[in-house]
């Protein structure tokens, strides 16, 4: 651990938390953070929170509202990142396949090559709920991140079921997490030569 104004200095990763609205970001959020599930309204922009994931390392969850809308800007929140939490209702079959268009293109983004991705397949208390190895097939998490780590994991909001273990899961991930290096040149550097 190295220092910092005489002080140690703590290690730690952006994780934004994707997903459909609906599909249960927040009230996630507010579970992990204060082991408490609130009711909450639709997020419109995003709310943030900083966890500590261990000894000297903290994830920052930027949990950004799944409306139409707000997923055209859902880009700007992969930079920097050290890990990807996507969220899906397992219960809601309606919308599983526009949850796995948008999972899609998200992976699609070339910022995020290798970014390390969990899955957390909510609402595993409603009946009918898919379980992990019916989302890892219905998101072909197999086709589309096999250039990655990932992980499914299983979960309830409400009783925070299966969240302690995804926690665990997105620590590790993003602390072996490291960025490629960029190969490319700009236009801007390419301009000085």
């Amino acid at each position: 651990m190295g220092l910092q104004n005489g002080k140690p200095s703590r290690k730690g990763a952006n994780i934004p938390m994707l997903g459909l609205d609906s599909a249960g970001k927040s009230t996630l959020l507010y579970k992990l953070r204060y082991k408490d599930a609130f009711v909450t309204m639709p997020t419109i922009g995003f709310n943030v929170d900083m966890i500590e994931a261990g000894k000297d390392f903290t994830l920052t969850f930027w949990d950004v509202g799944g409306q139409k809308k707000m997923r055209e800007l859902w880009g700007n929140f992969l930079e920097d990142a050290g890990g990807l939490l996507y969220v899906v209702d397992s219960a809601d079959k309606r919308r599983l396949e526009e949850s796995r268009r948008e999972f899609e293109l998200i992976l699609k983004n070339e910022s995020i090559k290798n970014l390390p991705v969990v899955v957390l397949a909510n609402k595993q208390d409603l009946p009918g709920a898919l379980n992990a190895e019916e989302i890892t097939r219905k998101l072909k998490m197999k086709k589309y991140c096999s250039d990655r780590n990932w992980y499914v994991q299983p979960c309830c909001a409400l009783t925070g079921e299966g969240l302690p273990e995804a926690l665990q899961r997105v620590a590790s991930f993003a602390r072996q997490y490291k960025k490629p290096k960029e190969t490319f040149i700009t236009m801007k550097e390419l301009n000085s030569f």
